[in-house]
């Protein structure tokens, strides 16, 4: 049994593939730009509640619960802060030509300070101001550490710890044999690193960064884990909260711009601190704020006025939290439009996951699917009331999308990015099938079907439509063609959102999930299939650490896309469902990106 678990594992990554793979998908049709405004005006829609008072229908509502946030965003009066801004735009200049010189100058002969006013520079959340500096400082740090395919072993836990990790993080195939000099005779890491702390910390982090067969990694990991657990509580407030932190969520798995306030407290402390940096720190955190607030207010004023709050009052009103997301994936003032585009598709996909899951029935669904992929505003007429409000919406969302691109010479991405949805439709389709049969699929077809259906290919998709000249068609063919990294992080996302509804789904009547399938067809326990379930995902984030190395088939910054994806998913779906059931978690991090500015 415990043979055929590993087995049927092991062979997820290489077993599932885009489905079905948009480059091969169904014909697409791009609508007259201005037809469908004029068709819009001939249609009356009504409400999903008015729908449902003509005939009595039995339906799977999930009953969640409503925005939290009220027009808190919408009444945004951002004129105090474009008047704070010119100075604060100033201020920033100055301290950017500063701060790059540090990177140039600090620690010449010495790699390690430079390291270490690196990491700072990425943790404070203001690398992209710096990228080129960085770069180049890396390149020098690895030839000089790594050059005629040696190792220089200089340096102590920490500091080896650290250089492996910046090196990895920006793809440098780098050995971690550099860690062997930490072990004793007897093969095991030596008793007196475990007074070190922030070497264990350090290694800790970077152990992170590991591929497939560096066990060394994986006992590093074992190692620091209990020694960082078991001193915890004896040390100071503040190295205990930093390890407390890192235990929790290390900082290969963490949304940079959510770890930014944390550690400016950490790092004011340290003796050794740029004031430049900080301060500039300080002013970018606020400046960026001040522009995503300016965002939600546009985009949470575009959720209003499609009024589904009260057309479609069984879906899920959540398009704070769905900004929230799509910060995650890109925070960079540069990236606004890109943003902006994102969070409104994603909005209409949570709307149409709702239509499937929680409140059409399977003829109307099926109906539903074919309009989706005929993308044809003359089939709106064959669609109950409800699905036609949101018909119009989504085809209207598309047709602005396209639009603007067709100005760019980019209308090719809205294609891709068509087919990515009707790739989810057709998934979501299916799970309704099985629903109504009641059906239990094999392990092997479920996935098949839910890593398209959990919606992160069609994220990673329309995440790039919006990125400006830097994304080209070559890059949304390889996506389309379902690399690795998409996979590896697919897999991740529906084996963590199915342990975290799995409760919750049970107390209606809901498509099966992952742990169904996966009790059922090898005859084990839920604690069995967790444990499995478990290791697949730490499996997985192995192989989206490989991709990340060089050579990268894609350029860096779109594996990065992915890897945040994979991070958003991590933070919203490890301690439950985050985003159905919005708590202190989103709460938190609500107040602390887009209402409590830095103090200055």
């Amino acid at each position: 049994m415990d043979s055929l678990k590993t087995r049927s594992m092991s062979n997820f990554n290489s077993s599932f593939s885009l489905y079905p793979s948009p480059s091969l998908g169904l014909p697409v049709r791009l609508p007259n730009l201005n037809f469908f405004y004029e068709k819009k005006k001939k249609i009356k829609t009504v409400s999903a509640t008015q729908a449902d008072n003509k005939l009595e229908i039995a339906r799977p509502t999930a009953n969640f619960h409503p925005s939290i946030w009220g027009d808190r965003f919408t009444v945004y009066d951002n004129s105090q802060d474009i008047t704070n801004n010119g100075q604060m735009q100033r201020e920033l200049g100055e301290l950017k030509v500063v701060v790059s010189n540090e990177i140039l100058t600090t620690g010449a002969g010495d790699f390690s300070q430079q390291l270490k006013l690196i990491d700072a520079i990425q943790r404070l959340g203001v690398a992209y101001h710096f990228e080129k500096e960085i770069k180049e400082a890396l390149e020098r740090i690895h030839i000089a550490a790594y050059k005629d395919n040696g190792v220089n072993n200089g340096g102590d836990l920490s500091n080896v710890a650290l250089r492996f990790r910046l090196l990895r993080q920006h793809g440098f195939n780098v050995s971690c044999d550099i860690f062997q000099k930490f072990k004793g005779e007897d093969g095991s890491f030596k008793e007196s690193l475990i007074a070190d702390v922030p070497g264990l910390l350090s290694l800790y982090e970077a152990t992170h960064l590991r591929v497939h067969g560096e066990d060394i990694l994986k006992e590093a990991l074992v190692f620091t884990t209990t020694h960082l657990e078991s001193t915890a509580t004896s040390l100071s407030c503040s190295m205990a909260a930093q390890i407390t932190q890192a235990l929790e969520r290390p900082l290969l798995k963490s949304l940079v711009r959510l770890g930014v306030r944390n550690y400016m407290s950490i790092y004011q402390e340290e003796a050794s601190h740029s004031e430049a940096l900080l301060q500039l720190a300080k002013l970018d955190f606020n400046l960026v704020q001040s522009l995503h607030k300016k965002e939600l207010r546009e985009i949470t004023r575009w959720w209003k006025e499609l009024e589904f709050e009260r057309k479609l009052p069984f879906a899920r009103d959540r398009i704070v939290e769905l900004y929230f997301w799509t910060t995650g994936v890109f925070f960079e003032p540069h990236y606004s439009t890109a943003r902006k585009i994102m969070a409104k598709v994603i909005a209409l996909g949570t709307v149409m996951d709702d239509i499937y899951d929680a409140f059409g029935t399977f003829e109307e669904l099926d109906i539903f699917t074919e309009a989706i992929r005929r993308w044809d505003v003359n089939f709106i007429d064959e669609l109950p009331d409800y699905m036609q409000t949101f018909y119009l919406a989504l085809v209207n969302l598309f047709n602005e999308i396209e639009e603007d691109m067709v100005t760019e010479g980019k209308s090719y991405r809205v294609r891709y990015a068509k087919e990515a949805w009707k790739v989810v439709a057709h998934a979501y389709f299916d799970e309704a099938r099985w629903l109504r049969e009641q059906c239990i699929p094999s392990m092997e077809e479920y996935m098949h079907v839910a890593t398209a259906s959990v919606g992160n290919s069609l994220l990673s998709t329309v995440c790039l439509v919006g990125m400006g000249d830097i994304v080209t068609n070559d890059v949304f063919q390889w996506l389309s063609n379902n690399p690795k990294i998409l996979r590896a992080s697919n897999i991740i996302f529906r084996l963590m959102d199915d342990i975290a509804g799995h409760k919750f789904e049970k107390e209606r009547r809901h498509v099966t999930s992952s742990i169904d399938c996966y009790m059922k067809q090898y005859d084990v326990s839920e604690q069995e299939t967790l444990a499995a379930f478990n290791k697949q995902i730490v499996d997985m984030w192995e192989d989206i650490n490989e991709e990340l190395l060089r050579p990268t088939a894609v350029p860096e910054f779109v594996l990065v896309r992915v890897l945040n994806l994979t991070r958003v998913v991590d933070l919203l779906y490890k301690r439950g469902d985050g985003f159905t059931h919005v708590g202190k978690l989103m709460k938190d991090i609500v107040a602390s990106l887009f209402i409590d500015p830095v103090p200055l």
